[in-house]
Formats: C-alpha cells, structure tokens, sequence
C-alpha cells in the first residue's frame, strides 16, 4: 500500500493495454524494437531518473524552508489562523488545475476524501500549535518525521497489516530518539515536543487512510479537498479560540503568500511531477532529507544552537527513518 497526503502524494499509475511496449519504473512506455533502441531508452530512464531525483530534491528544500516561513509568519499570525489562511489559498489554487477531477468525484469518493481531510486538519492543528510553542525547528521537523515510522506499526495495530521486518528496527531507535530529546532535565517534555508527538500520531494515521482513498481518487483532487478541509478546521479552532488581528501587515502577507505558493501549492505540484518520472523507492529516500534541511536552515536563518543530546536524539530518529526505508534504500543504491 502507497501512503499519501498533500505533502506524500501516491505517484500515478500508467495501465495501458498496449502491445510491443516495454515498462521502465520511471512511469514511461518505450517500444522495444532492436538492441540500439533499447540502449537509447535505457539512457532516458537513466536521465529520467536523475531529474527525479533532482527535483524531489529541491521538493525536500521547499518542505524546510516552509517551516522558516510558518516560523516567520508566528511572530504575528495567531498560529491556527494562519495555518486556516494557508491551507485554504493552497487548496483554491490545487483545484484550478484539478477541477475536472473534481466534478467527476462520486458521493462516496467525497466522503472519504473528506474524511482524510478532517484527520489531515487535527493533525496540522497540532503541528503549527508545536511550532508555535518549539524551542528548536530542527527538532520538531524529526518528531514530526516519525510518522512515517509509525505507519506501518499503527496500521498493524488497527487493520492487521503485517509490517515489515524492518519496523522492528526502527521503532526502538524512534523511541530511543524521543527519549533523549524528552529526558535531557528528567522526563519534562516542553509543550511544543507533546503537540509535535500528537501530530506524528494523527499523520500517521492519516497516511493510512489516505493510502486506501488515493487507490481510486485523483491525487490532485484529493489533495485540493484535503488542504482546504485542513483550513476549515482550522479556521473552525481559531474562531473558538484566539483573538483576531484588527488588519494583516504587509509582513503577515509576505510570509503568508511565501507558504501558500512556495511551500505548499509549488512544493505539491513539483513533487507529483517528480513522482511521475520515478518509481516510489526514489520519494521513499530522498523525502527523509526534509528534517536535515530543516535543521541546518533553522541554525543558518535562526542560529539555532542543539544540545549534545538534542543532536544524538535526532540523529536516532534519522536512522529509523532510513531503516524503515531500508528495502526502498538499498534498492536506490543498487541503481
């Protein structure tokens, strides 16, 4: 199973019934028909692949740099009110290019798109709630990460789904990982660690989810559906709980126009490209880069200093994440 959100999206899958056609896991079809051909398509793969790669690259460093601006649009943005103004725009701008998606959605496909989307939102909420109270980004993008760990495990717990072998592996570093960051002065996690927990958990189980909805809904349609969800929830919060700014100054635009179109809408839309052109093993790895990026641009753009135990918690959870993705790993090496 493919777990997606706004931020994973599941590839697009090519079936076409076709004959004297070969399958390259870049998503691409090329006719076989003699050695020189079949060198020639060989090297496009090759190539496609690189510019894959390249380009989930750059995704990794918008997904860092989204967190300096949420960071950024804090210091006067009530936190849900933002992510509502976020995740709204970001939603709008998804559905012009996926509205023909979207009026040919089944009742029961907008129910269960909305239904990832109500989870989706609990989620975000917890997330800018975390870094609205977090000390360091740095660690708050690798809490946030262990979503990706909890998955299989989650979805165990719930569906039964046997895990593979390597979530045994990852699981303990995880929790290795929390520990050090949690127990540095006794267990006294800040509140910004809990709420950053809280949405690992919801995202977790958002993946889940979505991984069974993207099965048959367009990825751009259930992704525009779900961002706007996401700020429909979030403005729902922000109207019960927080006081409102009088006027938006042209800083709170700057900030909140950068995360709306670099960090979420553009970010998106690179990304699906990207997963167009390679197979999920190349999302699956280089998508672990985003907590590093995150940190080394809090340290360059905050001067963001770790403790020692701050540093080896995180550098755990790295390792969990790579385990959990050894098989997609191991397999992007041997390429």
């Amino acid at each position: 199973m493919k777990y997606c959100c706004a931020f994973f999206a599941t590839p697009f899958s090519l079936h076409p019934v076709l004959t004297g056609l070969r399958y390259c896991p870049a998503g691409q079809w090329f006719i076989v028909s003699s050695t020189s051909e079949s060198v020639s398509t060989d090297d496009q793969h090759h190539a496609q692949l690189l510019r894959a790669d390249l380009i989930l690259l750059g995704v990794t460093l918008l997904a860092a740099v989204s967190w300096m601006f949420s960071k950024e649009a804090l210091n006067e943005f009530p936190p849900l009110l933002f992510m509502a103004c976020r995740f709204s725009a970001a939603g709008l701008l998804l559905a012009i290019p996926g509205r023909r998606a979207l009026a040919a959605l089944q009742p029961h496909e907008w129910r269960a798109s909305a239904l990832v989307g109500l989870f989706f939102g609990a989620a975000m909420s917890f997330w800018i709630m975390g870094l609205f109270n977090a000390h360091t980004l740095g660690e708050g993008a690798f809490i946030t990460s262990l979503a990706v760990v909890l998955v299989p495990f989650i979805s165990w717990l719930l569906f039964r789904e046997r895990p593979a072998k390597s979530i045994w592996v990852a699981l303990p570093l995880a929790i290795g990982g929390l520990a050090l960051l949690s127990l540095r002065h006794g267990f006294n996690p800040d509140p910004g660690q809990l709420f950053f927990f809280a949405a690992a958990l919801l995202l977790s189980l958002t993946f889940i989810l979505n991984g069974r909805a993207a099965a048959r809904i367009s990825a751009l349609a259930l992704s525009a559906i779900q961002l706007v969800l996401v700020g429909v929830v979030s403005f729902t919060l922000s109207a019960m709980f927080e006081d409102w700014p009088d006027t938006f100054t042209p800083t709170m635009w700057l900030w909140l126009i950068l995360s709306v179109t670099v960090g979420t809408a553009a970010r998106f839309l690179l990304q699906t490209y990207a997963q167009g052109l390679a197979s999920p093993s190349h999302a699956a790895v280089i998508m672990v880069l985003e907590p590093v990026w995150t940190a080394i641009i809090a340290a360059f753009w905050f001067t963001e200093r770790m403790e020692t135990a701050q540093i080896l918690g995180c550098t755990l959870i790295l390792l969990a994440l790579l385990a959990n993705r050894w098989s997609a790993l191991r397999r992007w090496l041997k390429r």
